[in-house]
C-alpha cells in the first residue's frame, strides 16, 4: 500500500522531520489550513495520529501524553482562533517543563490583517510562554526556490531540537497556500539527517554544598513534582539515615520513605494557630534548604521558608531552578541521582535531633490524623480517608486542582500510586483532557480525582473516541468550589456564592449517558465505602462515580481538623534543649 503524502514540501518535511526526532504520537484537530499536515501526519507508518475536535482539549490531551511517555507529541491545529485554544496547555508546558509541540497552519502573509476569514497574526503569538518559535516561509506545491526549503527544514530542527533537550513547548507555523489537498504517493523532497543540538553540560562545582551539608545539624530536603526520575536506592538511605536531615514531600513527588515528611500542612497549619509561632519556626528553620523537582503545591511551606529562610538554598534540575524562596544559593544543572553519587563520599552526619524532634510530631500527626476520622461526618475530608484506603496499588492518579490535589496532600503517598497534577500554572480548564491523555498514552489503569468545577468546565474532554476502559474519574460534587469556603472571604456576603463560589445544581449522570461511560453516584460515607472496592474492580468500560458531599460542612471539617492537631500534639516539646545541635564546626 502507497503512503500518502501531501504535495506541499514543507507538510512533507514537517512529518519526517518529527519522525527523526521521535515524535510517535500527534494530536489533530479538524480544520482545513492544516489539511496538508493532516494528510501527511494521519497516514504515516510511523505516527500514531488521533483526532479531537476540541483545541483547548486536544492540546491537554496531548500533555497528558508528554507526562507518560517524557517525550514530545504534537498536536496540530488550523489557522485562527484555533491556535489561542492552545495556549492554556502551553503555559502548562512551559511551567512544567514538558515538550509539547504545537504545530499551527496559517494562512500567507498578503492575507493576515485585510479582513480574510480565519486569520489572526499567528508568528510569536505564544511568545512569553515558548522555548522556541519557528515561523516558517510560505510553500506551495509549485515553489522552485530552494532556499524556502531549506529556512524551513533548518528552523523546524531547531524546534523539535529544543523541546526535546529543553523540555519545554516550542511553536512552529507553517503558512500554506490554496490548493490544500493535492496528494502525493512519495516524497517529493530529500530530508538530510541534521545533527543533534544538545547543550554541553556546565561544569559542576559542590564544594559550597559539600561544606555547608557537613557543618550544617538542620537541613530540609523538599521535593516538588517528580515525574519521570528515579531516584536511586542509595540517595533516598542517604536522606532518611542522616539524623540532620528531613525529607518533606508531596503525592506528586513520586518517592517515598517511612521516614519522610508527607503531611506538610499538617504541621505547619497548626503552628500557626500555636501562640509561639514564630519559636516554633525557629526551630523548624533550616539551615541548609535542598530542593529538587518541580512546582510545590502547598502555600504553607512556600510563606514558611520565605519568612524563615535557610542560610543556603541549593536546587539539583538538569535544567531550570526557581527562586521560589527568594534565597537561591545555587542551581546544579544534573539529575538528583548523578549528583548525590558525586557528592556521598564526602558528606558527613553531625550528630542533631533535629529529625529527632520533629519525627516525633509528624508521627503524632498520623495517629491523631487516622482518629480524627470518628470525630467527622461526611464530608469531603471523610472520603479521602476511604479513596486512600481503596486505592489499588501501581494505581496512576490524576489530581485535579485547587481542593482535589491540597486535601491528597493531607495523606500518605505510596510508592505503588504514581500521582499526577497540572501545577505548572494549576490551573482547573485541563484536568480531565490531560488524564485522559496519560491514560490513552500507558494503556495502564489511570483513574482522576476532581471536583465538580474542573470536571464541568473540562467536559469536553469526554467528546473522544479514544478513552480506555480501564479509566475511571471520581468527582466530588459539592455545588460550587469549595477551595473558596476554605480560602479567606465573608461567605455571607451576597456576592459569594454567585462570583467566588459559583454553587450550581448540575450533576454528571447525563454527560455519563451521551458518552457511554458507567454512571454510579454516592451521597454517604456508607455508600462511599460500598460502592469504591466495585469502583475500582470494574474494567469493561469507563466508568465515573459522583460523590455528593455537603457544600456548607466541607471547609468546617478541613479548618477543625487543624484545631484537633494543634490541641492534641504538643508541638512544644520540639523547643525542648538541644544541645546536641551546635555547630560541630
Amino acid at each position: 500500500m502507497n503512503q500518502i503524502y501531501s504535495s506541499i514540501p514543507t507538510a512533507q518535511m514537517i512529518a519526517e522531520l518529527c519522525v527523526q526526532n521521535g515524535i510517535e504520537h500527534v494530536v489533530i484537530s479538524p480544520g482545513s489550513r492544516n489539511a496538508p499536515l493532516t494528510i501527511t501526519l494521519a497516514n504515516h507508518p510511523k505516527i500514531k495520529a488521533y483526532s479531537i475536535v476540541d483545541e483547548r482539549c486536544a492540546a491537554f490531551f496531548a500533555l497528558g501524553m508528554t507526562q507518560r511517555f517524557n517525550a514530545p507529541v504534537a498536536v496540530v491545529c488550523t489557522s485562527g482562533s484555533a491556535l489561542l485554544n492552545y495556549y492554556p496547555a502551553v503555559s502548562e508546558a512551559f511551567y512544567s517543563n514538558l515538550p509539547l509541540v504545537v504545530i499551527s497552519a496559517d494562512r500567507p502573509p498578503h492575507l493576515i490583517d485585510i479582513g480574510d476569514g480565519q486569520t489572526i497574526r499567528q508568528p510569536h503569538v505564544f511568545t512569553n510562554h515558548i522555548l522556541y518559535s519557528a515561523n516558517l516561509k510560505g510553500d506551495s506545491h509549485q515553489s522552485e526556490d530552494a532556499s524556502i526549503l531549506e529556512f524551513n527544514t533548518q528552523e523546524v530542527h531547531k524546534a523539535l531540537q529544543t523541546a526535546i533537550w529543553n523540555q519545554g513547548p516550542v511553536h512552529i507555523n507553517a503558512p500554506f497556500d490554496e490548493p490544500l489537498y493535492h496528494k502525493t504517493d512519495s516524497l517529493s523532497i530529500d530530508v538530510p539527517t541534521l545533527d543533534s543540538l544538545k547543550p554541553e553540560p556546565s561544569e559542576l562545582d559542590a564544594s559550597d554544598f559539600i561544606h555547608s551539608w557537613n557543618s550544617s545539624a538542620k537541613k530540609l530536603v523538599l521535593v516538588g513534582v517528580n515525574l519521570d526520575e528515579e531516584i536511586d536506592e542509595e540517595v533516598l538511605k542517604l536522606l532518611s539515615e542522616d539524623p540532620s536531615v528531613i525529607v518533606m514531600t508531596e503525592i506528586t513527588s513520586n518517592i517515598s520513605h517511612p521516614n519522610f515528611f508527607t503531611n506538610i500542612d499538617s504541621i505547619l497549619a497548626p503552628i500557626e494557630l500555636e501562640e509561639n509561632t514564630a519559636e516554633l519556626c525557629e526551630a523548624l528553620q533550616p539551615e541548609v534548604l535542598i530542593t529538587f523537582g518541580g512546582l510545590i503545591v502547598s502555600k504553607k511551606v512556600k510563606k514558611f521558608l520565605r519568612e524563615f529562610q535557610p542560610q543556603k538554598h541549593f536546587h539539583i534540575d538538569p535544567r531550570e531552578a526557581n527562586d521560589t524562596f527568594f534565597c537561591l544559593s545555587k542551581h546544579f544543572e544534573t539529575t538528583v541521582s548523578s549528583f548525590f553519587e558525586r557528592v556521598n563520599s564526602s558528606l558527613r552526619k553531625p550528630d542533631s535531633t533535629y529529625f529527632e524532634s520533629w519525627n516525633a510530631v509528624r508521627l503524632k500527626t498520623l495517629e491523631y490524623r487516622t482518629s480524627y476520622k470518628s470525630e467527622i461526618g461526611f464530608s469531603d475530608f471523610a472520603f479521602y480517608y476511604s479513596l486512600f484506603e481503596n486505592l489499588p496499588q501501581d494505581e496512576t492518579v490524576h489530581f485535579a486542582n485547587s481542593s482535589s490535589i491540597r486535601y491528597a496532600n493531607l495523606f500518605d503517598s505510596r510508592r505503588e500510586i504514581k500521582a499526577f497534577a497540572n501545577r505548572g500554572t494549576s490551573g482547573i480548564d485541563g484536568s480531565t483532557s490531560t488524564a485522559i491523555g496519560y491514560a490513552v498514552a500507558s494503556q495502564e489503569p489511570t483513574t482522576l480525582v476532581t471536583g465538580d468545577l474542573s470536571f464541568f468546565y473540562d467536559s469536553n474532554a469526554l467528546w473522544n473516541k479514544y478513552i480506555p476502559k480501564s479509566f475511571k474519574i471520581i468527582l466530588l460534587n459539592n455545588a460550587g468550589g469549595g477551595i473558596f469556603r476554605i480560602l479567606p472571604g465573608n461567605k455571607e456576603e451576597e456576592y459569594f456564592a454567585n462570583y467566588f463560589e459559583t454553587t450550581h445544581e448540575l450533576h454528571a449522570k447525563h454527560l455519563c449517558d451521551m458518552y457511554q461511560i458507567q454512571y454510579t453516584e454516592a451521597r454517604s460515607l456508607k455508600q462511599v465505602d460500598k460502592e469504591l472496592p466495585l469502583f475500582f474492580e470494574r474494567n469493561g468500560c469507563p466508568q465515573l462515580i459522583e460523590i455528593f458531599t455537603p457544600r456548607l460542612e466541607n471547609d468546617k471539617v478541613l479548618l477543625t481538623y487543624f484545631d484537633y492537631l494543634k490541641t492534641h500534639i504538643d508541638f512544644q516539646s520540639v523547643l525542648k534543649p538541644r544541645s546536641a545541635e551546635s555547630n560541630p564546626n
